[in-house]
């Protein structure tokens, strides 16, 4: 199941919107021009999750260059972050 309001504030973050309980049938369009249909919106969903999950990969990439960096080992990088 798609994330509306997840989708929305990624791909349409310039444009006032308001949705109820990720509800589509909620989402009100306060901007200029036409409301993203529900199929245009599941169609971005795939592509949001890898960008979340991409975030997800890199933010841990950072914490595990720190801890290295402090002169943890892998064994205790991992243990600490699961």
């Amino acid at each position: 199941m798609s994330n509306y309001p997840e989708i929305l504030s990624r791909r349409h973050g310039d444009k006032e919107w308001t949705i109820l309980d990720n509800d589509y049938a909620t989402l009100v369009w306060h901007s200029e021009g036409t409301k993203p249909s529900k199929a245009t919106l599941d169609s971005l969903w795939a592509s949001v999750q890898q960008e979340i999950a991409d975030e997800a990969a890199a933010k841990l990439a950072a914490k595990q260059a720190v801890l290295t960096k402090l002169g943890l080992t892998a064994d205790e990088v991992t243990a600490l972050l699961g």
